[in-house]
């Protein structure tokens, strides 16, 4: 009687201790987990730092506030700009608000002062090698990611192909209502998306986002007669 007793404390230690590794295994598991990903935010940290302490102070104020995310660009790094479905329905819904029109209510302005800032890149240019002087006037440099008119040859493929945006889409004012959109805040419509806010960073005014839609819309634009 006295060794089926001990038997069954025997098995019973035995149950406990089998039973016990899996966790204090798990446990091992998640502290030599935690380890690198500790390393690798503390790593993380520093890289942002010298990124951050990189750019010259005296650059002026609206370009090295831009290096602070705000909430959508900081969920586009949380998720590596690939959201779950929530999230990025909450970030369009709210840069939707944000956008607001020109004040005389116009969305298709002058095409020709939209050409001059689709071929424009400057305004932008930092740094001290060649930076743009102050008071440089700002560009879209829409060809940098779009073909638009055929006689520019040099354009990026980031973006689809704008040309004939009107002739293919229409000229009805929802169209260009969505253009005007689109070009002030494309994060309202595709959140994450490489475009750049162009009215929401005050880049570009509504006015000149209005000659833009009208560079791509209006029917004698090289866009549309090419």
């Amino acid at each position: 009687m006295h060794h089926h007793t001990l038997r069954l404390l025997a098995a019973a230690v035995a149950l406990t201790v089998s039973s016990a590794l899996p966790l204090a295994a798990q446990a091992a598991d998640k502290v030599a987990a935690a380890k690198p990903a500790k390393a690798d935010a503390a790593l993380a940290a520093k890289a942002e730092k010298l990124y951050l302490d990189s750019f010259d102070p005296d650059q002026p104020r609206t370009h090295l506030d831009r290096l602070k995310q705000d909430e959508a660009m900081a969920l586009c790094s949380q998720y590596k700009d690939n959201p779950p479905p929530a999230v990025r329905a909450k970030i369009e819904k709210a840069q939707l608000e944000t956008i607001r029109f020109p004040v005389e209510g116009r969305l298709v302005g002058d095409w020709k002062k939209g050409e001059e800032l689709a071929s424009s890149g400057r305004g932008g240019h930092i740094g001290k090698i060649q930076p743009d002087a102050k008071g440089t006037p700002r560009g879209g440099n829409c060809y940098a990611c779009h073909q638009l008119a055929t006689k520019e040859v040099a354009y990026g493929t980031i973006g689809p192909s704008l040309h004939n945006f009107g002739k293919v889409r229409g000229y009805g004012e929802d169209i260009a209502r969505y253009a005007y959109m689109k070009v002030y805040n494309a994060q309202a419509f595709s959140a994450c998306t490489n475009m750049p806010r162009f009215g929401y960073h005050a880049w570009l005014t509504p006015e000149q986002i209005a000659d833009i839609v009208a560079f791509l819309m209006d029917p004698e634009s090289p866009v549309n007669k090419d």
